[in-house]
């Protein structure tokens, strides 16, 4: 996100832009049960091979809502959107808005970037094709509703121009070894004479679809940009819904649809 153009006087400001996780990180627990396996960010990066393939052969429903705030913290506009993702014999996998884009966000202005995050990096996958860009380290384990989940740190080795990454932590279900939750945000950040483009903290939620893949359902952020014009508030909600299998007639539904 750019902070949008207004008559205002620049403030200056230091950036502070460092990894929003650390204290979570700081905080994560020491393992509680038995070690994880070895290889566990192989075994993690096959499964989630399995998943971005199954996820290829689902149709579903992405809404998008994007809201920004003054500094009063005050509503100031919002970015709608809802699209299908589909698939026919004789257009193949694409995409269709459902609804909008509705844009009356005052204080922001979206970016090529955010929507690639929005395709790409929210609903990160840690895949065989992606996972020498990362390094990982272990972080013990965490205890969600009752359930318990290795906490595996991933960000990557290199940023390459022109490329978008996941950095932050991944919570990996203990049986099934695929990653029910992730925490982070999309970097880099991208600087250019006279305009910062800063990306929020967000954490994404998953769910089992047909009893075997975990797709994502559910990605909220809800952070403060430091531009140098000034701290400004940005909310996020993506939902993912009506998971459907290519010429299936089970649905698996998480939430309602867009109106």
């Amino acid at each position: 996100m750019e902070p949008a153009t207004h008559n205002t006087a620049n403030v200056t400001r230091k950036l502070r832009i460092g990894i929003i996780l650390a204290s979570a990180l700081a905080a994560a627990p020491a393992a509680r049960g038995a070690g994880p396996p070895d290889g566990l960010a192989k075994i993690v990066a096959a499964r989630e091979t399995a998943s971005a393939a199954a996820r290829l052969n689902y149709t579903y429903r992405q809404s998008v809502v994007i809201e920004d705030f003054d500094r009063r913290g005050r509503k100031g506009g919002v970015y709608t959107e809802v699209r299908e993702i589909i698939f026919s014999p004789e257009t193949g996998r694409s995409e269709r808005f459902v609804k909008g884009p509705n844009n009356s966000l005052r204080f922001l202005k979206l970016t090529e970037e955010d929507f690639r995050d929005i395709r790409e990096v929210q609903p990160f996958l840690f895949t065989s094709d992606n996972v020498w860009a990362y390094e990982t380290e272990y972080k013990g384990t965490d205890f969600i509703d009752g359930k318990e989940y290795y906490l595996l740190r991933v960000r990557p080795r290199q940023i390459f121009y022109g490329q978008r990454y996941f950095d932050g932590l991944l919570w990996i279900d203990r049986n099934d070894l695929a990653v029910a939750r992730s925490e982070g945000k999309a970097v880099p950040p991208v600087f250019k004479k006279g305009s910062d483009n800063l990306f929020p903290a967000f954490t994404t939620i998953r769910e089992k679809v047909d009893g075997n893949y975990w797709f994502p359902v559910f990605t909220r952020a809800d952070d403060v940009l430091p531009f140098r014009t000034g701290p400004q508030r940005i909310r996020m909600t993506i939902k993912y819904s009506d998971y459907r299998r290519f010429r299936a007639d089970s649905t698996v539904r998480f939430g309602e649809p867009e109106p």
